[in-house]
């Protein structure tokens, strides 16, 4: 093999994967994003080292996996906000946020082959992956690579430069630790499977035409609202209402625009009035919506604007 023969093709039919990969070992696609990228220069760098004697695939993914557990080192656990706090005691604007890099985000399609967007579908759920943070990060990718991607416990200790024996420890002490987490973002999201497009009708016209007993309707008895990167949520009707009263000024004229977010959960895209007074609409948050019996149960809104240009989302709409 020279040089030459790196340009694309190899690399770039494991990149769909290899991103899906790294999404969930790192909780964000920035990170991933730029795992993926400084693997491809590694990979290029030290292609004359590569002597087949594991597959070109295992190899790649040897580097990617080093590259995300010297990442998970050097940083903390992101988190859902219904993880880490109680919810709101007084309705108040929220103000108190954590930085970005404490949470977990949506996520885009990877793109590429079908086959690598349908892998395990569910395991690309929000819930799914504030569950994978809990675990140390060396049992995260071994639960990853073999409860995921299907690998077996042999290709798994090439990867990661264990002995078999120590993969099926692994992943047997991961497994118990995903069954014994107790996470609220999971008891929330373990529900409806995706939510009916006639509920997410309703819910877009009500907020569109800012109508809070309509919205406060379609919510579930113990529904909530999280905003991360605000530590505040809200659950119950009696506090969403009082929080969309007064959060009315700054919500009101929004507009939703569809999209899908990990691995194509229906989500919507929310433009809010420019508040410097000129016209049009501009990004604010992304709406995940979860529910239970054909009622929300959470809205997670992820007001985070460069999720907007991630996922090819226009700067401004009109009214």
């Amino acid at each position: 093999m020279n040089e030459k023969a790196f340009d694309e093709p190899l690399f770039s039919s494991l990149k769909p994967g290899l991103t899906s990969f790294c999404y969930r070992m790192l909780g964000s696609m920035d990170d991933a994003d730029d795992a993926v990228q400084e693997t491809s220069i590694r990979v290029w760098q030290s292609w004359s080292t590569f002597r087949q004697d594991s597959s070109f695939k295992t190899w790649v993914y040897r580097i990617a996996s080093n590259l995300c557990l010297d990442k998970l080192r050097q940083s903390k656990r992101r988190a859902l906000p219904v993880d880490l706090f109680d919810p709101a005691v007084a309705i108040v604007e929220p103000r108190n946020t954590l930085p970005d890099s404490a949470w977990i985000w949506p996520s885009p399609d990877f793109g590429g082959n079908p086959e690598d967007r349908l892998v395990r579908r569910d395991t690309l759920r929000l819930c799914f992956i504030a569950l994978l943070q809990t675990l140390p990060p060396r049992q995260r990718a071994v639960l990853i690579l073999k409860d995921v991607f299907e690998w077996s416990s042999k290709q798994i200790a090439e990867t990661l430069a264990m002995s078999p024996v120590a993969v099926n420890s692994a992943l047997q002490r991961a497994r118990e630790t995903m069954d014994r987490a107790h996470l609220r973002s999971d008891e929330l999201s373990s529900m409806d499977v995706q939510p009916e497009q006639l509920l997410l009708s309703r819910y877009v016209e009500a907020f569109e035409q800012f109508d809070i007993a309509a919205l406060v309707a379609l919510f579930h008895e113990e529904g909530c609202m999280s905003m991360p990167p605000f530590e505040m949520w809200i659950r119950g009707k009696e506090d969403l209402s009082a929080f969309y009263s007064l959060t009315r000024w700054h919500c009101e004229g929004s507009r939703f625009v569809p999209i899908t977010v990990n691995g194509g959960y229906p989500a919507l895209a929310q433009y809010m009035p420019n508040k410097e007074g000129s016209s049009g609409l501009v990004p604010w948050g992304i709406h995940v919506i979860e529910t239970k019996e054909n009622q929300i149960l959470h809205v997670q809104n992820f007001i985070h604007t460069p999720l907007f240009s991630r996922f090819g989302l226009p700067e401004r709409i009109d009214r």
